[in-house]
């Protein structure tokens, strides 16, 4: 591990902590124009997301109905009632973007299937930086306004599900995250920036509690006047 990624890991509530727990559990809204893009309707009702520290699990309730639930791994998604019966499933589910674009109809597994990966990344930053295949290098620093951010460009093996191959996190002078950007490889490969506000401390673990994604514009500025994705977690627990 490098003296960086060392120092962001401990910002974040330390990797002797994040070690003792397995389990990560939020209150999430969301919002933004992309599900409408995806033919998809949204809500503001607040959802519980739960999932495993330590390998790729998923799953958020309610989904669809009250009794349902979503169950994700990077093998397969499905939507089950809370008894545990199918109701819907996909195995190898990133095969069923391909050809996809920004604007082309999601499915509820697919929106299934990219709540659970993009939960999981968000919800284990930083502390997937460490995790097997997984390689990082420092970039120049970035100038947003008037801060200066240090930059980690992040690839990430093909065994783990996420946006894309490579990632950029952005980080300030106290090691905390401040931007992630990200290619959106299951909606035609656009180019991302999610700005992250509000830290707060669960369970010995810092996180930040709102995001808000924006397309990416060809100078790595965002493109503010279209919010795609609004992400609003409460009640976070870490076990």
């Amino acid at each position: 591990m490098s003296e960086f990624t060392n120092q962001i890991i401990n910002a974040h509530g330390g990797l002797k902590r994040w070690m003792t727990l397995q389990q990560g559990q939020a209150t999430i809204v969301t919002g933004g124009t992309l599900w409408g893009m995806k033919g998809l309707k949204q809500d503001s009702a607040p959802r519980l997301m739960t999932i495993s520290l330590h390998e790729q699990k998923a799953s958020v309730m309610p989904f669809g109905a009250p009794d349902q639930r979503t169950a994700f791994t990077p093998e397969r998604i499905a939507i089950e009632t809370l008894g545990g019966e199918v109701v819907a499933e996909r195995l190898n589910p990133r095969d069923s973007f391909a050809k996809h674009q920004m604007d082309t109809p999601w499915d509820p597994l697919h929106r299934a299937y990219f709540n659970g990966y993009a939960l999981w990344t968000y919800l284990t930053t930083p502390f997937l930086l460490i995790l097997p295949g997984v390689m990082s290098q420092e970039l120049a620093p970035w100038r947003e306004g008037d801060e200066q951010w240090r930059r980690l460009r992040v690839r990430f093996p093909g065994s783990i599900a996420t946006h894309s191959e490579v990632q950029d996190f952005y980080f300030d002078r106290d090691f905390l995250l401040r931007r992630h950007d990200y290619s959106v490889d299951v909606a035609g490969g656009f180019a991302a920036a999610q700005y992250v506000h509000d830290y707060i401390e669960a369970d010995g673990i810092r996180l930040p509690t709102k995001r808000r994604a924006f397309r990416l514009g060809p100078d790595n500025q965002a493109l503010t006047d279209n919010m795609l994705v609004s992400i609003d977690l409460s009640d976070i627990h870490f076990s």
